[in-house]
């Protein structure tokens, strides 16, 4: 133990049983790594505040769900019951279904309520592209339980494609699939558990203010692909989030106006990439070094051993700031922390208990 005047370990209720020890410290009177806030756990799930446990719409099979989300109006909630199960396999393969939420509408089930896991709504055929799509500003999906096809990194195929020399054509007549996504601003994802979309679990194609929190999100580990939260010339807050078994949990193209703050999500321990991401412009060859306007990392664990955990790959035309993070698996910045000019990194803690803080 180093010569610290505090060192207060506060363990963080988990919506999933793969999480275990503490997940943030406080040092000398500052706060370092992820910690659960007012509305409730990390991950969402029993305990979370702001759950839904009725609607407007009530749905309780695939037929019921569809009807509901057209009749829906701004301001009203379609709510699926907790104990529900929806596959949506069949027809996202025979007629690429797609459940649309009309603007200022929220699709809810109950999850943490009680024992409900949430309503369950899967696909798996490849082509799920995605599963839910907000058709407009403000909506919000919650407490559901959304599956996908493909839980698996497929690192075969990738090899096959790159390594081989196949190329992207060859890639890319694998399917891909994708949770939730939208092109309107205001989107919220919040109590939901996300998982085995080989793409991207929630994809943010354009605008600002959209907010994902206080979900589960594991298990979209598609070699080559494999996002959490992905975005291209969009703008988010990602938060009280658990991470695991994802490429990259946090990803984004780096396009000029894209960004976000990521704050209190805990990284389990499996990435099989760098956890937290943004493109440059030598990956989208485009002649730039920009790496997305704005993005703030602070106040989360990251569990995952991979080095680095966090990979800026160019310039942001503003700044990247990097602070009060908890790296119990890296011994220092250089080793948690891979970016070029304009990005910061500074007060971050290192090591399990940990041996030190950087300026």
């Amino acid at each position: 133990m180093t010569s610290m005047t505090a060192l207060v370990v506060a363990c963080v209720l988990a919506a999933s049983p793969a999480m275990e020890g503490p997940t943030s410290v406080v040092i000398e009177g500052q706060a370092y790594g992820a910690s659960a806030d007012e509305t409730g756990p990390i991950g969402g799930g029993r305990g979370y505040t702001r759950m839904v446990t009725s609607g407007d719409l009530v749905a309780e099979n695939l037929d019921q769900l569809i009807d509901a989300l057209a009749k829906a109006k701004t301001g009203q909630v379609v709510f699926i019951p907790g104990e529900v199960e929806i596959d949506c396999t069949a027809r996202v393969y025979i007629e690429e279904l797609v459940l649309v939420v009309p603007s200022g509408v929220t699709l809810a089930s109950s999850r943490g309520h009680d024992s409900s896991q949430g309503a369950l709504l899967y696909s798996d055929a490849l082509k799920t592209s995605p599963l839910i799509r907000a058709d407009g500003p403000d909506v919000r999906v919650t407490g559901l339980r959304l599956r996908g096809p493909v839980p698996r990194r497929y690192d075969d195929h990738h090899r096959r494609s790159f390594q081989e020399g196949r190329g992207h054509t060859y890639y890319y007549k694998l399917p891909t699939s994708r949770g939730i996504s939208t092109e309107f601003p205001g989107l919220e994802v919040d109590n939901c558990e996300l998982s085995a979309f080989s793409q991207s679990a929630v994809f943010l194609a354009k605008e600002e203010r959209h907010h994902i929190h206080h979900s589960y999100i594991h298990h979209c580990q598609y070699a080559g692909l494999g996002y959490g939260v992905s975005m291209d010339v969009a703008v988010a807050i990602i938060e009280h989030n658990l991470f695991d078994c994802n490429r990259h949990s946090i990803a984004g193209t780096g396009r000029a106006g894209s960004g976000y703050e990521a704050r209190h999500n805990i990284e389990l321990g499996t990435s099989s990439s760098h956890c937290f991401d943004m493109h440059g412009g030598r990956d989208r060859k485009d002649g730039t070094d920009i790496a997305g306007t704005r993005i703030l990392i602070h106040h989360n664990t990251f569990l995952a051993p991979n080095a680095p955990a966090i990979a800026i790959r160019g310039v942001p035309e503003t700044e990247c700031d990097v602070y009060r993070n908890w790296f119990p698996r890296h011994a220092d910045g250089q080793a948690a922390v891979r970016a070029a000019d304009k990005t910061r990194v500074h007060e971050n803690a290192f090591g399990k208990e940990p041996a030190r803080v950087e300026p």
